[in-house]
């Protein structure tokens, strides 16, 4: 019983302590000796920054400070940081979200100071603090040509949980057109700028409500939806897809829009076009929307990155909306790291849009390839991450993993970099090409096999006559270009006779010729009557073989009148006409056989 008792103490006292270390306490020894605030209120977004110089009063040191928010403005903030400064030198503090005992209700965060601040001592930070959807259009609609105006609700003093000993606030604004601001004595305005205070020894969670009503006609874009797809090669590519949906969040149009009083004036809260921010090895970069490739697009290339204007096809007034898509192609070796089978892939988590952006919901799919596994994102801020799917395309067999991250409500604050750490056997690089080969084997495989087959169910008689007739007409083709070189070599014989007059030599070569012309005919006359039932080929066959009949007969001829002529019975002028008359009958014999030929 008693070891029971003694086990009990020992674990609440666990759970005590660890509760109690979740929770800050606010040290009275703080005070804020001097605070520096400036309110950047130039475009949609409320910019914060404070400078503030903390004394420590007490009698032991602290690394720790408490930043309370603004509970207006609370629900607004998208970005908060904070940094010292120490010898020209800046240093990022950790920020992290935090309750204190006493202070329910109440937005704070802790900043682990880079050192401890000693008794007595002081120390520089800067708090920089970003809010969102923040400025409200007064009035909410407006005319085509008309001004935008918008009003800012925020605390004249700094929002502290330490006593405040001497502050100044700058607002800085986009025009010097000022409606109405609250005069929280003493306050000045002079152009774009309203100054606030000195004030002295302010108590913490004090507030003082700042009202300022003033122009601004700068773009109040909000991307309402975007999803940035990544997909990664181990083939040396990154493709990155974005679609957006952006809304114009200002004052509404009111009335109609006319595009010729726009082409003559576009003053007013309209946006005709603005800039995104590629990286500097962007390639093959694209603009478009359902309906198509957006050509109003302007491209510039700098040496440390790209600028893309970007025209959607009308211009956005308060209240209307665009969506469309825009994609890219990056090296891998600037973005992928390896070892072994290890990889790490360093990358944006959101990339610049446009200027003073908010995005209310972003997606971030980022696809690897096939048979990757321990997959391990770590990311430089909080984020949602889905359970991982899956993505199919060319060549895939089981899949690629897809990794699904949600982030709201950010600004350009958050462009940092996401690290995504998983594995991949390096033998399956080989995985695709060896696919590849492997179907186009099987095609002609299959193609080899196919054209061998006859899948015919009965034998076709027709189609069979008509193959072995064609096979039959290719050889009487062969055999005539065979007699036609058999009538040519006559007229070769002739000439070598009439040259060197050797009768022996003349005849053993007409001899040879005779002989090789009968083989020719007698293989046609078998073919002839192998063609019987086609009695059209027949037919020509048969005029065939009486036509180069008709060829032999004049070249017999031409024999005979070179041996009268070399044997003296046959003056020049003889042979000469002779063979005129002969040649003209070769001729139309000639013709008229190929005549024969062609209708095959």
């Amino acid at each position: 019983m008693e070891n029971f008792s003694y086990c009990a103490l020992l674990l609440f006292s666990i759970l005590f302590t660890g509760i109690a270390s979740n929770q800050d306490g606010i040290s009275a020894n703080l005070e804020n000796k001097l605070v520096s605030r400036k309110i950047d209120l130039e475009s949609q977004l409320v910019k914060i920054t404070a400078e503030v110089t903390v004394a420590n009063s007490g009698s032991t040191p602290t690394k720790l400070y408490v930043l309370a928010i603004d509970a207006e403005l609370s629900e607004n903030l998208a970005s908060v940081s904070a940094s010292s400064k120490a010898d020209d030198e800046t240093i990022n503090l950790a920020v992290a979200k935090t309750t204190i005992k006493g202070q329910s209700g109440k937005v704070l965060y802790r900043v682990t100071l880079d050192s401890n601040l000693p008794a007595g001592g002081e120390k520089q930070l800067v708090i920089e603090t970003v809010y969102t959807n923040t400025l409200r259009p007064f009035p909410t609609q407006i005319k085509q040509k008309e001004k935008q105006y918008v009003e800012f609700l925020g605390n004249g003093y700094f929002y502290s949980p330490y006593k405040t000993k001497s502050q100044t606030t700058e607002v800085k604004l986009a025009s010097s057109t000022i409606e109405f601001f609250t005069k929280l004595s003493p306050a000045a305005a002079s152009e774009e700028v309203i100054t606030y205070g000195p004030y002295e020894d302010i108590a913490p969670f004090t507030t003082g409500e700042v009202r300022i009503h003033y122009e601004n006609n700068n773009a109040f874009l909000t991307i309402t939806s975007m999803t940035r797809l990544v997909e990664v090669s181990h083939w040396g590519n990154i493709a990155v897809e974005e679609t957006f949906d952006i809304r114009h969040v200002g004052a509404k149009l009111k009335g109609s829009f006319s595009r010729y009083d726009y082409q003559r004036s576009q003053e007013g809260a309209s946006v005709k076009s603005y800039k995104t921010i590629l990286p500097a090895s962007a390639t093959d970069v694209y603009y478009r929307d359902e309906i198509g490739n957006i050509s109003t697009s302007h491209l510039v290339e700098h040496d440390e990155y790209i600028e893309l204007e970007l025209r959607p096809r009308f211009p956005l007034f308060g209240g209307w909306k665009t969506h469309y898509y825009m994609g890219y192609n990056l090296p891998s070796y600037e973005y992928l790291y390896s070892s072994g089978d290890d990889y790490i892939l360093k990358m944006r988590f959101l990339d610049h849009v446009f200027d003073a952006m908010v995005v209310d919901e972003l997606t971030v799919k980022i696809i690897l390839p096939e048979g990757s596994k321990n997959m391990k994102l770590e990311t430089p801020y909080s984020v949602s991450q889905d359970k991982n799917d899956v993505h199919f395309t060319y060549l895939d067999t089981i899949g690629r993993p897809v990794i699904i991250a949600h982030k709201s409500n950010l600004v350009e604050q958050h462009i940092q970099d996401f690290e995504l750490h998983y594995s991949q056997q390096r033998m399956l690089l080989l995985q695709e090409p060896l696919l590849v080969v492997g179907a186009f084997y099987l095609l002609f495989l299959t193609v080899i096999i196919l054209v061998r087959l006859d899948f015919s169910i009965t034998k076709d008689e027709a189609n069979e006559t008509r193959m072995k007739v064609a096979s039959l007409v290719e050889q009487v083709l062969k055999a005539q270009d065979t007699r036609n070189d058999l009538f040519k070599r006559y007229e070769k014989a002739i000439a070598d006779y009439k040259s060197s007059k050797s009768l022996s030599a003349f005849q053993s070569a007409v001899k040879k010729i005779n002989s090789q012309l009968k083989e020719v005919t007698q293989t046609v006359a078998a073919i002839q009557t192998s063609v019987k039932q086609q009695s059209e080929v027949a037919e020509k066959i048969s005029e065939l073989q009486k036509l180069s009949a008709q060829a032999k007969e004049l070249a017999q001829q031409s024999v005979t009148n070179a041996e009268k002529l070399v044997s003296g019975k046959y003056s020049k002028q003889q042979y000469l006409d002779q063979d005129k008359v002969n040649k003209a009958k070769r001729e139309d014999v000639d013709n008229r056989i190929q005549g024969v030929l062609s209708t095959l």
